[in-house]
């Protein structure tokens, strides 16, 4: 008798600490995405019939690895296999400005650049490396003992990503905004301004780059009994994608978060 009381106990035990569904909240930075930075390279000549009125020229700084946060869908109910859901964004700032040279070579203006594109909720601010993926991930459980579940998996990956401000880019946006009258003596703070704002514009108009891969990983969920609460951690090395030329992309990444289980 004591004996059923006991097995019954611990079916039950198992039975809870394994959800039927969980959706969570998690961090996700992303390892070895490497931007590097530029020393200040001329994007415009300003030359009229009057002579050389100066010249414009362009930098960016640098960045190491990408934070991120993300959101997990999974399902524990299915015989043999798990599902997972995942949608991360994670980014990199850098700093770009534009320098403004008189005919003499001293420099009359220095002029931040910000940038803002539209679905990508960081509002105006300094230009960031944006890269957001879908995951749709197969997992399979390593052992099936209560509260603990680790497994492996993998899956496709659906890749979002954000254009570079590259000194090519700023380059041919100079030379087709017919600015070679502009003369940096004569130019306005607003007149600066607005230059940076329309440079942010073009480079927000190239839009996202997009690609499909896949992804490996190995993870963890944890769950106590009849609490709705779990704890995971993932590690996904990922494969595949289209990003900026200037971009070494880093191909690992983490997840950990908790989320509502029932």
């Amino acid at each position: 008798m004591n004996f059923k009381i006991i097995a019954a106990a611990a079916a039950f035990c198992v039975s809870q600490s394994f959800a039927i569904i969980g959706l969570g909240f998690h961090y996700a930075p992303n390892f070895g995405t490497e931007l590097k930075s530029t020393t200040e390279k001329e994007v415009l000549s300003l030359d009229s019939e009057a002579g050389n009125l100066g010249n414009v020229k362009y930098a960016h700084g640098s960045f190491s690895n990408m934070q991120g946060f993300g959101l997990k869908l999974w399902i524990d109910i299915l015989p043999i296999i798990d599902v997972e859901a995942t949608y991360n964004i994670q980014f990199g700032s850098y700093d770009a400005a534009l320098s403004m040279y008189g005919p003499d070579g001293a420099l009359i203006k220095k002029q931040k650049i910000e940038l803002e594109f539209d679905g990508v909720p960081f509002g105006k601010a300094s230009p960031k490396f944006v890269s957001m993926n879908g995951d749709l991930s197969i997992t399979y459980p390593i052992t099936f003992l209560p509260i603990i579940r680790p497994y492996i998996g993998g899956g496709v990956t659906y890749y979002l990503s954000t254009p570079v401000l590259s000194d090519s880019f700023v380059g041919k946006f100079m030379e087709s905004t017919g600015k070679v009258l502009l003369n940096p003596e004569n130019l306005t703070p607003e007149e600066a301004k607005q230059l940076a704002n329309d440079l942010s514009d073009a480079l927000t108009d190239e839009g996202l780059s997009t690609g499909i891969g896949g992804h490996i990983l190995v993870g963890m969920r944890a769950k106590l009994p009849i609490i709705p609460i779990a704890a995971y951690a993932n590690y996904k090395y990922y494969f595949g994608g289209e990003f900026d030329d200037e971009i070494e992309f880093g191909r690992h990444a983490v997840e950990v978060g908790v989320g509502f289980a029932l």
